[in-house]
């Protein structure tokens, strides 16, 4: 499983907005023309993060292909009433605010 964290910042009292934005969104295919397993939203102080899980490594390439679909853009455009880039400065595509892990533990079954 090949995993994605995206930090940035989220306009206070908006988690219920964004919530829905993205629970329609995730209703239609385009989680699995992604490749996208598993999405998780945190809020923390006015930062969001958001947690995407992937069942291989591909979904980098995935992402990239659908970000023309009309999907894609759409929920891209109806966040950023509530989605910042964490530094707007740097901030060119959604590779630019993804956090690098630096460790990582699974248990052992």
């Amino acid at each position: 499983m090949h995993s994605t964290l995206i930090v940035a910042r989220m306009e206070p009292g908006s988690s219920a907005d964004v919530a829905k934005l993205f629970g329609d969104f995730d209703a239609t295919e385009m989680p699995h023309r992604m490749g996208t397993r598993r999405r998780q939203l945190f809020s923390y102080r006015g930062l969001y993060f958001h947690l995407q899980d992937f069942d291989g490594d591909n979904g980098g390439e995935l992402i990239e292909e659908a970000r023309t679909d009309p999907r894609f853009v759409g929920i891209s455009q109806d966040l950023k009433p509530f989605i910042e880039a964490y530094d707007p400065a740097t901030w060119r595509s959604p590779a630019d605010a993804m956090a690098t892990r630096f460790y990582n533990w699974t248990a052992s079954k």
